[in-house]
């Protein structure tokens, strides 16, 4: 039962992305408005994170399973793929090396930024005694 309310948070969450897509005309897809009313509820503790989280833990684990029917319309599409082949190439691996080093950097400032609040914390904590 846990997880059938765990699916129906997700699912409504992507829903309502779904019916801004429909009414706000930007070019934005509806997963991505799904998924900054995910975070806003989450960071505002409307959605606590424990009452996603084995949801998004199982389809985090599934995820390789979803790129099947990407994969098999990439192969249908080949004949008009086969001709622009180079440059979908070098386009995936720039965005995918832009991606990586972008990620590690914020990784890397937060992790420094939570590393000072420990010290701080621990220095005002010494300090009281």
């Amino acid at each position: 039962m846990k997880y059938i309310r765990q699916f129906g948070i997700i699912l409504a969450v992507t829903f309502v992305g779904e019916v801004l897509k429909y009414y706000i005309p930007l070019p934005i897809p509806a997963s991505i408005y799904g998924l900054v009313i995910m975070l806003g509820l989450m960071m505002t503790k409307v959605v606590p994170v424990k009452s996603v989280k084995d949801a998004g833990n199982f389809l985090i684990e599934i995820m390789s399973l979803m790129f099947i029917p990407a994969g098999v319309g990439l192969m249908i599409s080949w004949n008009v793929i086969s001709e622009i082949w180079l440059p979908l190439v070098l386009i995936i691996i720039i965005t995918t090396v832009v991606v990586m080093v972008v990620t590690g950097r914020i990784t890397q400032k937060v992790i420094l930024h939570d590393n000072k609040k420990d010290k701080e914390r621990v220095e005002s904590k010494e300090e009281v005694r």
